[in-house]
């Protein structure tokens, strides 16, 4: 999940092993040492150096920058089936940014030297990179224009219709959102304070936009969060 007005983009990146056969999975998972993560673990942290990617085989992973005042901004959510760790995958430099287990989760360590070997060996593994790295670019780069180009209510109705698209399940004229995030997950996502969020949400509450509870959100006015979202409201 990442904040993205591409639906392409925002419905995630086709699995590291879509492409790969059965024999080539083990092939490669035999190369990979597992490793559990609990929730708020950090994988890796920004400024640390490179070493090589981590497949996630459950759980969510969070992926995030920490500004010097303290300040985090969050890239995106990784599913099962994506890698963590990139851009550079075979393991030179410094992580640009910060990775932590929102659940508890279970990824595979591929070193860079190791990752190297295996994608010389086996053709899909490298377009899977390759398609894997192809899409954080895009990703980050269409959060950047979020950031650059919207409100930042904007992108507190982008991201919350968005929720409801994704996690939303209707009752009667409502959306309920179930999704797990905390204000200041949401706060993380669209680039403000957690306070801002609490109050917005509020707001959106006492105009009969949605109601808003410690594990779910009730979306009453799509319509309206849709005038929100593009800066007509």
């Amino acid at each position: 999940m990442l904040l993205a007005e591409n639906e392409k983009l925002a419905g995630g990146p086709v699995p590291l092993f879509q492409e790969l056969s059965d024999r080539e999975q083990k092939e490669v998972l035999a190369q990979g040492t597992r490793r559990v993560i609990r929730r708020r673990q950090t994988l890796f942290a920004q400024g640390t150096p490179h070493d090589g990617i981590y497949l996630i085989q459950s759980g969510r992973m969070r992926v995030f920058y920490t500004a010097p005042s303290g300040r985090e901004i969050t890239l995106a959510y990784w599913h099962p089936g994506n890698f963590v760790g990139g851009p550079e995958v075979f393991g030179s430099g410094l992580h640009s940014w910060s990775g932590a287990a929102m659940t508890d989760c279970s990824v595979v360590h591929f070193p860079g030297k190791v990752l190297r070997r295996l994608v010389m060996q086996i053709p899909s593994l490298a377009i899977g990179v390759i398609e894997g790295l192809a899409f954080k670019g895009k990703c980050y780069s269409a959060l950047a224009q979020m950031l650059g180009t919207r409100s930042v209510t904007e992108r507190l109705a982008h991201l919350l219709l968005h929720l409801a698209d994704v996690y939303g399940v209707r009752e009667k004229d409502d959306i309920v959102v179930a999704a797990a995030l905390t204000h200041a997950d949401i706060a993380h996502m669209v680039g403000a304070t957690r306070q801002w969020v609490t109050i917005s949400l509020k707001r959106f509450e006492e105009q009969g936009i949605l109601t808003s509870g410690k594990s779910k959100i009730v979306i009453h006015r799509l319509d309206e969060l849709g005038e929100l979202r593009g800066g007509t409201a």
